[in-house]
């Protein structure tokens, strides 16, 4: 097992060209946040747009709009309850992000299912959080037809998804147990926590990440994280490098904060995104 280094952000994160457009960056859905959930589903947002996605639409419940659009009016907004407005939009996306304050109501079932019934071969599918929980009841709400599934679980959410004991999951057994939940070997597992580790199915590689801090401890840094993953898929080749140079980001930019503050918000993460993006775009470390 490697650790994730600081050059990693430097292979993948590239200068833009001038001629390009929002379309060059990734056109990404993010679908979650329940009228109990709406900030999860805006962090997420955030990391998607301050990580650099292109085109963001979030699909969401109503009551999320004015919260959503007041401080993001970049993202686009989709009511989760217009089924054949969903039906029509995900064919249009490059990745589609689901699960951050979805919940488990049945609406939220059936967002999981039209993405499921919807999804397209060419496509990337980041879950996380509540549509992990779902899946982990039943296991054909999997959008199998994507090219790319990435899953986002922290270890008790992965705890229940695989059935494997917090203290049981070791790499051989994360390994089996991704092969019996994708036979198509076409996923990547993010398994979060204070080292998060990342795994390529189809290689059966594994890396860590050692950067990360106890100011990170806050609700929403896993929202964030799906997005900044969505964000980077979206602009970069969907692979190892790309989904660790995500993790590894996310946690620079806590540690940074760490720094001066004892807690780490996750949307001070995220606006500190674009300034280390534009560092490591052009070559320089840290320092």
């Amino acid at each position: 097992m490697a650790e994730i280094s600081q050059d990693i952000l430097k292979n993948v994160i590239k200068e833009r060209p001038s001629a390009s457009h929002k379309g060059d960056y990734g056109k990404l859905l993010l679908i979650g946040g329940s009228s109990h959930y709406g900030g999860a589903i805006i962090m997420a947002t955030e990391g998607a747009l301050n990580s650099g996605a292109g085109l963001v639409c979030v699909a969401t419940h109503n009551l999320n709009v004015t919260a959503l659009h007041s401080r993001d009016p970049e993202a686009m907004f989709l009511d989760w309850r217009d089924e054949a407005g969903l039906k029509q939009l995900i064919p249009q996306m490059n990745v589609i992000i689901c699960g951050m304050g979805l919940g488990v109501e049945q609406q939220s079932i059936k967002c999981l299912e039209i993405l499921r019934d919807t999804v397209q071969e060419n496509q990337t599918v980041v879950l996380d959080a509540s549509a992990l929980t779902l899946i982990a009841k039943d296991k054909t709400l999997i959008p199998r037809n994507a090219k790319k599934i990435v899953i986002t679980p922290h270890q008790m959410e992965w705890e229940r998804l695989s059935q494997i004991r917090i203290n049981y999951q070791t790499d051989a057994a994360n390994f089996e147990a991704l092969d019996n939940l994708f036979p198509k070997q076409n996923a990547y597992l993010v398994l979060k926590s204070n080292h998060t580790k990342v795994y390529d199915q189809m290689d059966h590689q594994v890396l860590v990440n050692p950067l990360g801090n106890p100011g990170m401890a806050t609700g929403g840094m896993g929202d964030t994280l799906a997005g900044i993953i969505g964000g980077f898929c979206g602009q970069f080749s969907v692979n190892l490098q790309t989904l660790a140079a995500a993790v590894y980001l996310h946690s620079l930019a806590g540690d940074v904060i760490f720094e001066e503050n004892y807690v780490v918000r996750p949307t001070k993460l995220s606006a500190l995104l674009p300034k280390l993006m534009k560092k490591y775009s052009e070559g320089k470390n840290k320092n």
